[in-house]
């Protein structure tokens, strides 16, 4: 394990936050959340007219940014491995170990979602997702050993 750090922000434009140099260090992955879809997984956000989405994650080795839309802005939530102090983000309390676990996506064809799970590249085409080092990152507060978050996270490509 190793300290992990567990912060929150609220937000008017989730854009200008998500194009922020600081966040956009390497490689990462998108989940965006509808009330009636979901985007799968994507390399690249969506276009302008499918963006923002209500819900979401981005997520690459490092950490994962989460947000939800409340009222006219975005509550953010950040579970990083570094600390990201240099955006404004407020730290909740508590002593916070991360701990890295293996996960599985979907496969393509699954039917609990309307249209299948999908997989996307940048140039928005499907991409196997065998090939997309994906796993989790439980944040655990190290004084009471309850796991609170658990985040997506990426590794080296398979």
């Amino acid at each position: 394990m190793r300290d992990g750090f567990v912060s929150y922000k609220r937000v008017g434009d989730l854009q200008a936050l998500l194009a922020r140099q600081e966040l956009n260090v390497e490689q990462s992955y998108y989940f965006l959340c509808w009330s009636h879809k979901v985007s799968g997984i994507r390399r690249m956000l969506p276009e302008a007219k499918d963006f923002p989405s209500p819900e979401g994650q981005m997520f690459n080795s490092k950490f994962e940014l989460r947000w939800k839309k409340q009222g006219k802005g975005y509550e953010v939530l950040l579970l990083s491995i570094e600390p990201k102090n240099e955006l404004g983000f407020e730290e909740i309390p508590g002593k916070w170990k991360a701990d890295d676990r293996s996960a599985y996506f979907y496969n393509a064809g699954e039917t609990r979602f309307p249209k299948g799970f999908t997989f996307k590249d940048e140039k928005d085409e499907d991409i196997d997702p065998t090939k997309i080092p994906v796993g989790q990152r439980y944040f655990q507060n190290a004084a009471t050993a309850t796991v609170h978050f658990v985040a997506l996270t990426v590794g080296t490509e398979k």
